[in-house]
């Protein structure tokens, strides 16, 4: 990292008349509300400068699939406009982050640099590179917890091990001092008297233009804060209490939707959590929120996962599972799931719904990747690939965590032999065909029966060959 010397980095800090300003780097924090970060900016009583880089060339540092990407200048831009409404503005720069914090740093002469916490493997050694360059100039820099409700080195088992099944981690969490309370939004965040230069957000190209196939998400999706905020009250308001009992129904409606929200820091954990506590009240309520409570845990599990073991996304978690005989990929069969042609009336609303919506329910996530897994026997990193490019909720630790989870290689994972059934799965919580006929029309009985693919492979004979071959990795354990 190039540096310029201290007394230039000194006079810099008079320009515009400003002593020394507050950098508040956002990354996966897209918010003003409960922003550590962005707090400690402001007790500082000096003008706050916000940055976002776009670092798609970092070691470690794996670029965003299409979905995310549009996710990204929706929200981006929302942040932004918040930010101006409030008295400062948002810097954005592209390229190396380790060159980018530096280059703003010396730019305005910050006394400080603020961000919040990242977990994966190639984040954290950015920033760690980062912090100590700039302290070593003289200047402040401070992390904080804001994007998880306990941070992945405190919770560990007896023996002083990371945990590897989700109960007993969950039960540890819960046994630690509850998450703190959110901090409010800022009413005014105090701008510098000159503005930094900063790249235009339309020319990241983050929207896609030829062809524009993000006609789906608009309908579907409005990044940013307020209405990461207003989604959360209309679950609390009108879905909490049915949550419990119909949240795998993939046509029910009980889903939060809150997951691309707590992924892009559009919502915090904590308010989350919270919010939820307060909603609980008793009986069907209270039930219902212990559940959803739950599964904010096994995102917690998730970034445990990957805290501990950063090659998440390229490696078995179990080992053993090195040995499995994948056989030779046919492309056609990966082609077809990915359009949701499989012939698996279930499989192909779920693929469908995906490519539309950049989204799809969490039950139906756990059919199609069992299918692709143990049905078609693709490795689970095909899979892996194609849900970062098309979610708008695929992180880093989620993503791969819970394809190995399914595919029987990850911790705490399903046990090989639980070969999800497609169509008994549509019998139990699709069972008037709502969500097949929205996405596969022609599945319904008033459907183009010409129209429906012959399956690919059949669902018996293609579950005993998956079984077969798992005698490989039992033999290597």
């Amino acid at each position: 990292m190039s540096c310029q010397p201290r007394a230039r980095r000194g006079a810099l800090r008079q320009h515009g008349g400003m002593t020394s300003p507050s950098i508040v780097w956002f990354r996966d924090d897209l918010r003003l509300a409960d922003n550590p970060a962005l707090r400690a900016a402001l007790d500082r009583d000096e003008p706050v400068i916000g940055l976002y880089v776009l670092d798609e060339v970092s070691d470690g540092i794996r670029p965003l699939g299409g979905a995310a990407r549009w996710w990204l200048h929706g929200s981006l831009a929302t942040l932004d406009e918040r930010l101006r409404e409030r008295g400062s503005l948002l810097v954005l720069r592209r390229g190396s982050a380790t060159q980018a914090v530096a280059d703003l740093a010396h730019e305005v002469g910050a006394g400080a640099v603020f961000w919040n916490r990242r977990y994966g493997g190639g984040e954290r050694e950015v920033d760690a590179g980062i912090k100590s360059a700039l302290r070593d100039e003289g200047i402040e820099v401070t992390s904080f917890a804001a994007s998880l409700l306990f941070e992945p080195w405190t919770v560990r088992t007896g023996a002083g091990d990371p945990y590897s099944v989700f109960t007993p981690f969950w039960k540890a969490c819960r046994e630690l001092p509850a998450p703190r309370a959110p901090l409010p939004e800022p009413r005014e965040v105090p701008g510098p008297n000159a503005h930094p230069d900063t790249d235009d957000l339309d020319d990241w190209g983050l929207l896609p233009t030829a062809p524009d196939w993000a006609g789906g998400l608009r309908e579907r999706w409005e990044p940013g804060e307020n209405a990461a905020r207003a989604r959360l009250r209309t679950f609390l308001e009108e879905d909490l209490g049915s949550y419990d009992a119909a949240r795998d129904e993939p046509a029910g409606g009980a889903t939060s939707l809150l997951s691309p929200r707590l992924r892009w820091g559009e919502l915090s954990p904590y308010t989350v959590w919270h919010e939820t506590v307060d909603a609980a009240g008793t009986g069907r309520h209270a039930a219902s929120a212990h559940r959803f409570l739950s599964e904010l845990g096994w995102r917690e599990f998730a970034w445990h996962t990957l805290f501990h073991f950063p090659a998440l996304a390229e490696d078995n978690w179990r080992s053993s599972f090195d040995a499995f005989p994948w056989p030779r990929l046919k492309p056609t069969h990966l082609e077809a799931w990915q359009a949701g042609r499989t012939g698996i009336p279930l499989v192909d609303a779920g693929m469908r719904e995906l490519w539309h919506t950049g989204h799809m329910h969490n039950r139906v996530r756990m059919v199609v990747g069992s299918f692709l897994t143990k049905n078609l026997l693709i490795d689970w990193r095909r899979g892996e690939e194609w849900f970062w490019d098309t979610l708008v909720d695929a992180d880093a630790a989620s993503n791969p965590f819970n394809w190995q989870w399914v595919a029987g290689s990850g911790a705490d994972a399903s046990p090989y032999f639980r070969v999800f059934n497609p169509e008994l799965q549509a019998e139990k919580f699709d069972p008037h065909g709502q969500y097949i006929g929205q996405w596969a029309p022609e599945y319904r009985d008033d459907g183009d029966a010409d129209a429906r693919p012959e399956p690919l492979v059949d669902l018996k004979e293609s579950r005993r060959a998956a079984l077969d071959a798992y005698e490989a990795v039992k033999a290597a354990r």
